[in-house]
């Protein structure tokens, strides 16, 4: 008998359970009951003093789209609102941002470890309410349910960030806080912001009013881009743009209200042609770059052996300090040219007073300097795989791009991954109709599929592993809708790649849940790239395999060739430090001629134009087709990439 019973209320209990809802990143535990609760216009929502900011946050949520006037109220234990929001220290243990949800018909009551973590669950209602929540406007008829729910969550590593360079190309901060409020709703943490580069200085320094007055602006888009392409060109028609220091406060503080740390990156030694465009003093040669498209831009460099030059970059970090109250500051410390060391007195003069074994000793010196009045500032040095170069200076953090992120960990330094294998969001994500792209193919899956813990590290430096970001170079975006286009849904994953534990990822199931994402996207307007079956390689080419000279070379896609009709063949470059470049592509039938494109392509360092389109205006059976183009790789034959085949109609 009570076996039966045990039965029978198992039996209810899964009757009454609903479907799982659609959350992203997915949650650590989550159980679905059958009912809902509904935000009324008397719904009363309670939190403690610290928890103001989070309480008036959700009530604007639903304010908005509702024209209800609910506000945040005093937490009164006597007479509990019906949406509490507490801190509950039980849940330290789970770090800061963990918290549990309990939703039944009469009442909300969200926990967590700290405000972060209540406002992390506030995300899950958001996600959990209908997307029309994202309105800035009154929707009539608006249901504002969210259904019975107990959910306890906490992320698996700490970073979830976003890069955006608005160096070659600057984003207005309105355009810089959609992206934050995206970013928000998938529980992302850090806000990765390249304000300086060789192309572009961003941030107003009061002491050299010149960075932002030049050195923010260039003649032209460059990049070979359309200049209509982007809309950020100043009255007297120069290119640019650039943030004050009242704008960096509003957009610092705005990422501060979503609990999104903002990293600013000021780059050094490298990457310094705005500042030598306009300061020449601090170069090694005393000669003035530009910020265009020249050759000259990407030798810049700080010379290492100019204390003045020390001196403009501690200005303008003291200055930088101020307006970013976070622990870490950015320097960059990439690719960084020593050829101008080599030739220059000062630097040479310099690696002789301190016992350095040459250039790259001399970069490290550069960087441990420089370390030394970032900590003096209480502030934690962060930068590019590049700065191990010549030994790693002592408290500095690694983010690594393009590996070292073993050896850093262990030996005992943080780490924040981002390698270009599945973290950098400017590749290409798909290989037909994409805009055109800096190289490389990363497509939503392969984000996914990323692991933040190296497979080399040992178990005892694993902690060392902050998290991860995505980062997204501008070369070939120069619009905040290109922008997003290519941040999500791959920052999306990122998002899950970083919250999720690893054992609970499903890339299917979170392709599916990606739908109630974009529901939320389409409201909030932010442009993403649609969910598309990627055509499989039909054929490719290998490292070798391709002369320095054009050459037609033959495949045949016989597989892929069913009906009459237009087919598109993509040329997708996968690696090698070879782009290759498309002069024509034919389709052969039975060797014969049927149709040809002709038109200069390329896919590496550069994608565009590598889709070709051939017309077959009869199928012919049992017949075999090839296609055939004439291809070279530029400056060597290290190169390899993927070829596919899709049908138009």
């Amino acid at each position: 008998m009570r076996t039966m019973i045990r039965l029978m209320t198992a039996l209810l209990a899964i009757s009454t359970m609903a479907a799982e809802p659609a959350i992203v990143p997915k949650t650590v535990e989550m159980t679905v009951n059958a009912g809902s609760f509904t935000f009324t216009a008397n719904t009363t929502i309670s939190g403690s003093r610290e928890l103001g900011n989070e309480a008036t946050y959700l009530a604007n949520l639903i304010n908005k789209p509702t024209g209800f006037l609910l506000k945040g109220l005093p937490e009164i234990k006597q007479h509990p609102a019906d949406v509490q929001l507490e801190i509950d220290s039980s849940l330290a243990g789970l770090g800061p941002e963990a918290y549990t949800l309990s939703v039944t018909p009469r009442s909300i009551v969200l926990k967590g470890a700290s405000p972060a973590g209540v406002f992390r669950g506030i995300q899950t209602i958001r996600l959990l309410l209908p997307p029309q929540i994202e309105s800035r406007t009154k929707v009539a008829g608006i249901a504002c349910d969210v259904p019975d729910v107990e959910i306890k969550d906490y992320p698996r590593f700490a970073w979830r960030g976003l890069m955006l360079d608005v160096s070659r190309h600057f984003f207005a901060k309105e355009e810089v806080k959609k992206l934050l409020d995206a970013m928000a709703l998938q529980k992302m943490s850090t806000f990765h912001w390249h304000l300086v580069d060789d192309n572009g200085w961003r941030i107003e320094i009061k002491k050299y009013p010149k960075l932002t007055q030049e050195g923010a602006w260039r003649k032209e888009i460059g990049f070979g881009l359309d200049p209509k392409s982007s809309t950020t060109y100043g009255p007297d028609g120069r290119y640019g743009g650039f943030y004050t220091q009242d704008d960096i406060r509003e957009v610092v503080a705005y990422a501060a209200a979503l609990h999104i740390t903002v990293i600013p990156e000021i780059e050094m030694p490298g990457h310094a042609g705005a500042v030598l465009s306009v300061y020449p003093e601090f170069s090694c040669e005393g000669k003035k770059l530009s910020t265009d498209m020249g050759a000259g831009v990407h030798a810049s460099v700080y010379c290492a052996g100019n204390d003045d030059a020390f001196t403009f970059v501690q200005n303008v970090l003291t200055e930088v300090f101020a307006l970013f109250p976070g622990k870490y500051v950015h320097i960059g410390g990439d690719e960084v040219p020593k050829g101008n060391w080599k030739k220059c007195p000062k630097c040479q003069e310099r690696i002789k007073a301190e016992g350095l074994k040459g250039e790259h000793e001399l970069q490290s010196y550069f960087i441990r300097r420089i370390e030394k009045f970032v900590n003096a500032n209480g502030k934690t040095l962060i930068g590019w795989s590049e700065i191990r170069e010549g030994g790693l200076a002592k408290n500095a953090a690694l983010m690594d791009w393009i590996g070292g992120a073993v050896e850093g960990a262990s030996d005992g330094h943080d780490v924040v991954m981002s390698p270009t294998s599945h973290c950098y969001l400017d590749y290409a994500q798909g290989k037909h109709g994409e805009p055109r792209s800096i190289g490389g193919f990363v497509p939503l899956k392969k984000v996914y599929d990323f692991e933040p813990i190296p497979a080399k590290l040992k178990p005892e430096f694993q902690k060392h592993i902050l998290g991860a970001q995505g980062n997204l170079w501008t070369e070939y975006i120069a619009s905040p809708g290109h922008m997003e286009y290519m941040a999500f849904p791959r920052g999306c994953a990122i998002a899950e790649d970083t919250w999720t534990p690893a054992k609970e990822k499903n890339y299917e199931d979170f392709r599916a849940r990606l739908a109630n994402i974009f529901a939320h996207f389409d409201v909030m307007g932010v442009n993403y790239r649609k969910l598309t079956e990627e055509p499989k390689p039909l054929a490719g080419w290998k490292s070798g395999e391709t002369k320095e000279t054009f050459a037609p070379q033959t495949w045949d896609i016989s597989s892929q060739i069913k009906d009459a009709g237009k087919y598109e063949v993509a040329f997708q470059y996968t690696g090698g430090t070879c782009r290759l470049d498309i002069e024509w592509a034919t389709l052969l039938v039975n060797g014969k001629e049927v149709a040809r494109d002709t038109h200069a392509g390329q896919t590496g360092a550069s994608t565009k134009n590598n889709v070709y389109k051939l017309k077959l205006d009869a199928p012919v059976a049992g017949a075999k087709y090839e296609l055939q183009a004439s291809i070279r790789s530029d400056g060597g034959t290290d190169s390899n990439g993927d070829i596919t085949v899709q049908f138009v109609k």
